[in-house]
């Protein structure tokens, strides 16, 4: 900003330091008593006439954003990490906020969470949440990202989000995947279900998700997987699959599967692969009774001629050239004499 005159200069040194000062003492009127407080405009906001400025508690305990003429109304782009009780408390006076991080406060509700019809992304990681009957997520109306990771969820009834594109359950006791229909979630990309109580696959329609992260389970069986049309990724390492039966070949996007630390125990447990082998370019079989016993690779390979990479190891042009070879031959063995 260029100024005429020294005295415009102080003026707005003065108008500055006010505005910090007002929102120290609002600040302190909520229980929250930093031991520094720094404010600093925010330049990315779109909306200039705000003045957004970012206020950083030097103690650690938040990062908030906010408004110099209103500290609950902020236009600009609001983050709000609450790492105390008291945090969590002043969170619920914003409004206009649009990433909420609410880590480690033992909540086991949020209702509170409603007030913030504007958040696009939530992390709630680390809390005491059982279930969502009554949780507020249906009227989070642009809410896009969802973390509930390390919860006490046993269950999906009653979670909806349809604007929601990720959501990540990681770390939860869940045994079931009731309740994930395409009409809850008609826009959701990435579901990451690792380290559950997850026994089998099946629950899971929605044929727009990308990215299905089901590892640390003990999953048994691959069922309803005909219903996943665009799945690009499937990881599944460290269950108990010992076969890959369930494959489908609607699955005609699927590029990336992983069933590291699984038991699968022979090539005959691979030959569901054969559905899926025009998209498939990576696969990772380490850590199965398979890998020990038979020339996996080539197994592998024969099935699968497409495929870029297995394990760590991209394929090399050796051994694709005597896959194809190999393929000839029994294609050849097959043919009956005349």
């Amino acid at each position: 900003m260029e100024y005429n005159t020294a005295r415009q200069r102080e003026e707005d040194r003065f108008s500055r330091g006010a505005g910090k000062r007002r929102i120290r003492a609002q600040l302190q009127e909520q229980g929250i008593q930093p031991r520094e407080v720094r404010l600093m405009r925010n330049k990315s906001s779109d909306y200039t006439s705000c003045n957004v400025l970012k206020c950083m508690i030097q103690s650690g305990e938040s990062f908030l954003s906010m408004s110099v003429d209103a500290l609950h109304h902020c236009r600009g782009k609001a983050v709000l990490k609450c790492r105390s009780p008291a945090d969590t408390r002043l969170c619920w006076s914003f409004i206009h906020t649009f990433y909420g991080n609410i880590r480690h406060q033992q909540l086991s509700e949020l209702h509170k969470v409603a007030t913030q019809t504007t958040l696009m992304r939530l992390k709630v990681d680390n809390n005491a949440v059982a279930c969502f009957k009554g949780q507020p997520f249906a009227q989070l109306t642009y809410l896009q990202w969802l973390s509930m990771a390390v919860n006490q969820l046993t269950e999906l009834n009653d979670l909806a989000g349809p604007t929601l594109e990720s959501l990540n359950l990681t770390g939860n006791s869940i045994q079931k995947l009731n309740g994930l229909q395409s009409g809850c979630f008609a826009n959701l990309i990435t579901l990451e279900l690792r380290g559950n109580q997850l026994d089998t696959t099946d629950g899971i329609n929605l044929p727009n998700l990308r990215r299905l992260y089901l590892a640390q389970n003990v999953i048994k069986r691959l069922e309803g997987l005909e219903k996943l049309e665009r799945l690009t990724t499937l990881h599944l390492r460290d269950n108990q699959l010992d076969s890959l039966d369930g494959l489908s070949p609607n699955m005609k996007c699927l590029q990336y599967l992983n069933v590291r630390g699984n038991a699968v125990l022979d090539e005959n447990a691979l030959q569901c692969l054969r559905l899926v082998s025009k998209s498939l370019r990576a696969l990772i079989l380490s850590e199965n009774p398979l890998v020990e016993t038979t020339d996996y690779r080539m197994c592998v390979l024969i099935l699968l001629p497409k495929l870029e990479r297995i394990d760590k190891d991209p394929v090399s042009l050796e051994e694709r050239t005597e896959a194809w070879d190999r393929i000839k031959e029994r294609k050849e063995e097959e043919i009956p004499e005349p």
